[in-house]
This record gives C-alpha cells, structure tokens and sequence, in this order.
C-alpha cells in the first residue's frame, strides 16, 4: 500500500458536498491536513464524460504534492509546445509558446473525464470517506455546527463545504435569496473525439499525424480552438459564439453540426472539415451562464463555505476555472488547521480572506481574453500578431497557494479575530503592485 502524508488529526469534521474538481481537491486538502471529511455526490456512478480541461501552472504545484498523480496524468496529458493563432479565413498569425509557463509550474491539460477519475482514485486510496448516490437538499448552521439534508436525513460537522457548481443549493444560505443563473450572452460547442479520420483527409492531417498540436482560428464575436492529444491520436475543439439562449434549469444540450456550420460561414475550408469530421453523438452545445460577483463566499455563521465554481463561476477564456477551485481548496484546509476545531468559523472567514480578491481578480481575464479576440481589429493585428497571444502574468501564474496560505494565515487569523465589522469581505493575498500582504479587514460572525 502506498505512504501518504498526513498531518495529525486535528478533530475538525468536514462535509464536503460536490466530487467535481473543486470537491475532490478540498477531501484531499483537509485530509492531508488531518480533518476528517465526508464526501457526498449526488450521481450514483462517476464515467470518465467531457471534453478539454486546463489545469495551469499555479495549480501544478498542488497535483505534483499528491503522490503517484503526476505520474498518472502525464500520460493522457497534451504535450504541444504552443498555441498558432489564424485569423477566420485561415491565415497563418502567430504562434504562442509555454516558456514562461514551464518556469512557473507544471501544466495539466487532458480529457476532463479521464484526469477527474484519477484524482477520485486518488481520494478513494487515501481512504476518504466518498458517498456516492447522495442527493443533497438543504445546508443548515448553528452555533456549534453545521451539516445537510442528504437523502432525507440530516448529517452534520464542524463546517459544511459547498462544491456543487454554479447551482448550488448552498448559494442560497449564503445569500439569503434563490440565486438563479442568467445567460451570458455567449455559448459552446464542445467535442471529443478520435483523430482517425482527420489523419486521411489532407487539409487536417497536419493537425494530428505530428503528434499533439493546438490550434486557433480568431473571427468576430467567434473563436475555434482545436487540440490533438495522446501523440494526435484523439482530437477536442472547442466553438465560442454569440448566443441568445435563455437560461433555465438546465444549459447543455445536444449539439447540431449544421448551426455550427451556419456559424462558421465564410471560415476557412479546413475548419469546416474539422466539424464535418466530428461524430454526431459526441458534440455538445453548452450555453455559458454569468452570475454577478458574490458579495461573500461564507454564510452568515461562518460554518458553511462556497468553493470553486459555486462561488466563482469562470468563463472559459479565463483558462483559470479549475485551478482555482483548487486554490480554494487547499487555502481552506490550512485556514481550518491554523485556526483549529475551537475557531473553525474564524477558520471559514480566513479562507474568505485569502482568497476573495485574487479569485475575483482572475475571473475577468476571462471577459478581457475573450474581448481581445472577438473585437479584434485586423489590421491592427497584422503589424502586431502577438496582441493575439493570452497574456501570461506573473501574479496569477507563478502562484503557489500552500506555501501562500502558509505565509499569509496567521496574519490573517490574528486580524480577524481582533476585527470590526465590516461591509466588504477581507482581502490577504500578496499583492503584484506592492509585493507585499495587503491589510486585511474584519468581517464580523
């Protein structure tokens, strides 16, 4: 059986609701820090489902600290060197290499289905406490605990983490209101597929048959990234459009070749090709919903937490979503350790403070991404092809969250336990401009 580093029981008993990324990293987190935890997800089987996920460099870090992963994910990973950038007619604009990214930390980025089940065995190897088939209804919070309506039954800890998604019924204790969803405006097609027909047709072949590649196609108000994976053997692209959809309980649905044809007129010939390679079966058309910055991730007790998307949802220009669920997941096992069973609300405000600006910070790099490509001005472009390339900054990449939380936590639990009340939650995290711990404000239980 293989050795995992465990710190001793610190006697803090968390439920964590949600076995997507943000889930899975936090069970890990707690139990590497010794609280004992309880996962529950509400599907009663996990299938390796989805298409392309990024896992930058400030979350290679994480991944690497968890033993045999790296091992296992290095295999089914994308290895390109850099992204080419075309314009929608097929012109050739830009390339984009990784350098700066390698300096920084690992990246991981592969089928989503295929890295989310290795991070589950490893969850289920280090013996954590996983409950599949576990439909939870309600959060609820005392003085001394808190818990969930699962299955009809109540169950209760220390502190409650929510990690069920932007719909998550956790939103609600926080906010005090129904949060629901709201279009954004835009929509994609998503797709996962086997490269083998692309090799034979000669305008794609190039994409595959040299192992991986990723590759980008810039319109207005459109753009279509397409990556080769596992030495060009499998294929995922990905359509990004202006979409009027309206937005009710559900926002995936199949996908239909002939509209993402439509929205492809006048692209060049090789990306229609791309599309008409695609099976059916396999396309997804996902409608991209926006929620207004929370005003706070903790409810009112400070014993039930929002972690990763059901606290911050990303676009996915922002290339940030999942690392930093994964940020949030390991700052908040050290806030709850550092604070211990006796402070655990003050524990759940310290995470709060840690993370809120920075996540908050990296969210509109989506929106600015995005807008740097779709409102993109050619001519511009065409005597500075790099204004294409995504920005790559220091402060969101070359990141580590454990040794920052580490760092910063004791800081922080000092001034929020002496605090005041105040309207905004605290801030902690180092700061680019100053290189140094911004001041940190109270919020009061």
């Amino acid at each position: 059986m293989p050795s995992y580093a465990r710190l001793p029981p610190s006697g803090i008993k968390v439920i964590i609701v949600g076995a997507g990324f943000a889930g899975l990293c936090a069970a890990i987190e707690c139990d590497r820090k010794g609280h004992s935890v309880i996962l529950l997800e509400k599907v009663v089987e996990l299938k390796p489902l989805g298409d392309i996920i990024s896992f930058a460099s400030n979350s290679g870090h994480i991944f690497e600290r968890w033993e045999g992963v790296v091992d296992k994910l290095e295999p089914i990973s994308h290895h390109s060197e850099g992204l080419d950038f075309h314009d929608w007619k097929g012109n050739f604009a830009t390339r984009q290499t990784w350098d700066a990214d390698k300096q920084w930390g690992r990246r991981i980025n592969g089928h989503r289905g295929e890295i989310h089940l290795v991070v589950y065995e490893h969850a289920r190897a280090r013996g954590i406490d996983i409950r599949l088939g576990q439909h939870v209804t309600d959060y609820f919070e005392t003085d001394s605990e808190a818990g969930v309506v699962v299955n009809g039954e109540r169950l209760a800890a220390d502190c409650v983490v929510s990690a069920e998604g932007v719909k998550s019924p956790g939103r609600k204790i926080v906010l005090g209101y129904e949060d629901r969803p709201k279009p954004s405006g835009y929509a994609v097609y998503r797709t996962w597929f086997s490269s083998h027909e692309l090799a034979k047709n000669e305008r794609t072949k190039h994409l595959v048959v040299n192992g991986d590649s990723h590759t980008g196609w810039i319109g207005e108000d459109k753009h279509f990234l397409a990556a080769a994976i596992k030495n060009g053997k499998e294929f995922s692209w990905v359509l990004t459009h202006k979409d009027d959809a309206d937005i009710d309980e559900d926002w995936q649905f199949p996908g239909d070749r002939e509209e993402v044809r439509r929205n492809l007129v006048g692209w060049a010939p090789v990306v229609h090709d791309i599309v008409d390679a695609t099976p059916p079966d396999r396309l997804v058309d996902y409608k991209l919903v926006f929620r207004d910055p929370l005003p706070t991730f903790i409810s009112p007790k400070a014993r039930i937490a929002l972690i990763g998307d059901a606290a911050h949802p990303f676009l996915p220009t922002s290339i940030q979503g999942a690392s930093q669920s994964m940020e949030d997941g390991v700052t908040l096992a050290i806030t709850l350790e550092k604070a211990g069973k006796e402070n655990v609300p003050l524990g759940i405000r310290a995470y709060e403070a840690i993370r809120y600006e920075r996540v908050h910070r990296a969210q509109k790099t989506g929106v600015t991404t995005r807008e740097q490509w779709h409102k993109a001005d050619w001519d511009k472009i065409w005597k500075d092809p790099k204004s294409l390339h995504l920005k790559r900054e220091a402060w969101l990449l070359d990141f580590d969250a454990e040794p920052h939380a580490y760092d910063v936590v004791e800081d922080v639990l000092k001034k929020l336990s002496h605090g005041t009340a105040v309207s905004s939650p605290p801030t902690a995290w180092r700061s680019p401009e100053t290189n140094g711990i911004q001041p940190v404000r109270a919020q009061g239980n």
